[in-house]
Protein backbone atom coordinates (compact mmCIF):
# COMPACT_ATOMS: atom_id res chain seq x y z
CA UNK A 1 0.00 0.00 0.00
CA UNK A 2 2.76 2.11 0.80
CA UNK A 3 4.58 1.41 -2.69
CA UNK A 4 0.85 2.69 -4.14
CA UNK A 5 0.84 5.89 -2.30
CA UNK A 6 4.38 6.93 -2.77
CA UNK A 7 4.02 5.87 -6.67
CA UNK A 8 0.33 7.70 -6.98
CA UNK A 9 2.07 10.82 -5.22
CA UNK A 10 4.86 10.68 -7.77
CA UNK A 11 2.98 10.57 -10.83
CA UNK A 12 0.93 13.42 -9.24
CA UNK A 13 4.17 15.59 -8.88
CA UNK A 14 5.54 14.73 -12.12
CA UNK A 15 2.26 15.32 -14.19
CA UNK A 16 2.56 18.72 -12.31
CA UNK A 17 6.18 19.54 -13.10
CA UNK A 18 5.02 18.21 -16.93
CA UNK A 19 2.57 20.43 -17.09
CA UNK A 20 3.91 23.37 -16.03
CA UNK A 21 1.97 24.33 -12.89
CA UNK A 22 1.11 27.74 -12.23
CA UNK A 23 3.29 30.17 -10.60
CA UNK A 24 1.38 30.02 -7.09
CA UNK A 25 1.87 26.35 -6.86
CA UNK A 26 4.47 24.90 -5.33
CA UNK A 27 6.42 21.17 -5.54
CA UNK A 28 7.99 19.68 -2.29
CA UNK A 29 10.51 16.95 -2.15
CA UNK A 30 9.84 14.73 0.92
CA UNK A 31 11.76 12.22 2.65
CA UNK A 32 10.22 10.16 4.86
CA UNK A 33 12.10 7.77 8.17
CA UNK A 34 12.43 5.02 5.88
CA UNK A 35 13.91 6.84 3.00
CA UNK A 36 11.34 6.88 0.66
CA UNK A 37 11.15 10.07 -1.20
CA UNK A 38 7.56 11.68 -1.68
CA UNK A 39 6.56 14.56 -3.94
CA UNK A 40 4.45 16.90 -2.40
CA UNK A 41 2.29 20.29 -2.98
CA UNK A 42 3.11 21.17 1.08
CA UNK A 43 6.18 21.13 2.97
CA UNK A 44 4.84 19.33 6.54
CA UNK A 45 7.93 19.19 8.00
CA UNK A 46 11.78 19.79 7.87
CA UNK A 47 12.73 16.78 6.37
CA UNK A 48 10.82 18.59 2.63
CA UNK A 49 12.09 20.94 0.46
CA UNK A 50 10.99 23.14 -1.97
CA UNK A 51 11.79 22.39 -5.67
CA UNK A 52 12.68 24.99 -8.05
CA UNK A 53 10.67 24.40 -11.31
CA UNK A 54 10.72 26.98 -13.86
CA UNK A 55 7.45 28.10 -15.58
CA UNK A 56 7.10 26.38 -18.58
CA UNK A 57 5.67 28.13 -21.59
CA UNK A 58 3.97 26.83 -24.79
CA UNK A 59 5.21 28.84 -28.17
CA UNK A 60 2.84 30.86 -29.37
CA UNK A 61 0.96 29.20 -32.54
CA UNK A 62 1.90 29.94 -35.61
CA UNK A 63 -0.75 31.25 -37.83
CA UNK A 64 -1.07 29.11 -41.57
CA UNK A 65 -0.27 31.41 -44.69
CA UNK A 66 -2.34 31.77 -47.41
CA UNK A 67 -1.15 31.21 -51.11
CA UNK A 68 -2.74 33.27 -53.29
CA UNK A 69 -4.37 31.67 -56.29
CA UNK A 70 -2.67 32.72 -58.56
CA UNK A 71 1.22 32.10 -57.50
CA UNK A 72 1.73 28.52 -56.92
CA UNK A 73 3.16 27.47 -53.89
CA UNK A 74 6.94 26.35 -54.53
CA UNK A 75 8.19 23.57 -52.91
CA UNK A 76 11.07 23.70 -50.64
CA UNK A 77 14.52 21.43 -51.97
CA UNK A 78 17.02 20.95 -50.15
CA UNK A 79 19.64 21.00 -53.16
CA UNK A 80 19.86 24.11 -55.06
CA UNK A 81 19.11 24.06 -59.06
CA UNK A 82 21.54 24.67 -61.42
CA UNK A 83 20.84 26.24 -65.03
CA UNK A 84 21.43 23.84 -68.06
CA UNK A 85 24.47 25.57 -68.63
CA UNK A 86 26.08 25.36 -65.51
CA UNK A 87 25.20 21.73 -65.34
CA UNK A 88 26.87 20.48 -68.52
CA UNK A 89 30.34 22.49 -67.02
CA UNK A 90 29.90 20.86 -63.93
CA UNK A 91 29.32 17.08 -66.01
CA UNK A 92 32.19 17.70 -68.13
CA UNK A 93 34.44 18.59 -65.11
CA UNK A 94 33.32 15.60 -63.35
CA UNK A 95 33.88 13.63 -66.36
CA UNK A 96 37.79 15.13 -66.25
CA UNK A 97 38.66 14.29 -62.66
CA UNK A 98 37.42 10.60 -63.42
CA UNK A 99 39.81 10.42 -66.61
CA UNK A 100 42.29 11.55 -64.03
CA UNK A 101 41.51 9.13 -61.40
CA UNK A 102 41.55 6.15 -63.92
CA UNK A 103 44.48 7.09 -65.67
CA UNK A 104 46.50 6.96 -62.10
CA UNK A 105 44.74 4.17 -60.94
CA UNK A 106 45.81 2.12 -64.03
CA UNK A 107 49.56 3.24 -63.79
CA UNK A 108 49.11 2.25 -60.25
CA UNK A 109 47.78 -1.00 -60.90
CA UNK A 110 50.79 -1.95 -63.55
CA UNK A 111 53.49 -0.95 -61.13
CA UNK A 112 51.76 -3.26 -58.77
CA UNK A 113 51.11 -6.30 -60.83
CA UNK A 114 54.98 -5.43 -62.52
CA UNK A 115 56.43 -5.75 -58.59
CA UNK A 116 54.29 -8.60 -58.04
CA UNK A 117 55.58 -10.48 -60.95
CA UNK A 118 53.36 -13.36 -61.02
CA UNK A 119 53.11 -14.07 -57.90
CA UNK A 120 56.88 -14.02 -57.13
CA UNK A 121 57.51 -11.21 -56.20
CA UNK A 122 61.58 -10.12 -55.75
CA UNK A 123 62.71 -11.09 -52.57
CA UNK A 124 64.57 -8.27 -50.47
CA UNK A 125 67.34 -8.64 -47.85
CA UNK A 126 65.37 -8.17 -44.84
CA UNK A 127 62.63 -10.85 -45.63
CA UNK A 128 64.99 -13.84 -44.52
CA UNK A 129 62.15 -15.08 -42.89
CA UNK A 130 60.11 -17.00 -45.54
CA UNK A 131 56.73 -16.16 -43.43
CA UNK A 132 57.57 -12.14 -44.07
CA UNK A 133 58.08 -12.89 -47.55
CA UNK A 134 54.65 -14.26 -47.62
CA UNK A 135 52.92 -11.68 -45.83
CA UNK A 136 54.32 -9.02 -48.63
CA UNK A 137 53.45 -11.21 -51.19
CA UNK A 138 49.99 -11.34 -49.89
CA UNK A 139 49.30 -8.04 -49.13
CA UNK A 140 50.45 -7.08 -52.33
CA UNK A 141 47.58 -9.47 -53.75
CA UNK A 142 45.06 -7.49 -52.05
CA UNK A 143 46.76 -4.00 -53.01
CA UNK A 144 46.67 -5.23 -56.92
CA UNK A 145 42.78 -6.66 -56.17
CA UNK A 146 41.74 -3.38 -54.66
CA UNK A 147 43.40 -1.05 -57.43
CA UNK A 148 41.38 -3.37 -59.95
CA UNK A 149 38.21 -2.79 -58.14
CA UNK A 150 38.85 0.73 -57.60
CA UNK A 151 39.44 0.81 -61.92
CA UNK A 152 36.72 -1.11 -62.34
CA UNK A 153 34.33 1.62 -60.67
CA UNK A 154 35.74 4.55 -62.16
CA UNK A 155 35.11 2.41 -65.39
CA UNK A 156 31.65 2.16 -64.56
CA UNK A 157 31.23 5.81 -63.86
CA UNK A 158 32.32 7.49 -66.63
CA UNK A 159 30.19 5.00 -68.75
CA UNK A 160 27.35 6.60 -67.06
CA UNK A 161 28.66 9.44 -68.07
CA UNK A 162 28.53 9.28 -71.65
Amino acid sequence: MKFFVLAVLSGVACAAVVHAAPAQDEVYVCIDPNGATEYRNTGINKACRKLDIPAASAPAPTQNKRVAPNKPAMAASPFPKADGQAQKVRDSDRKLILQDELRVEEGKLASLKAEYSNGEPERRGDERNYAKYQERAASMKDDIARTERNVEALRRELARLR
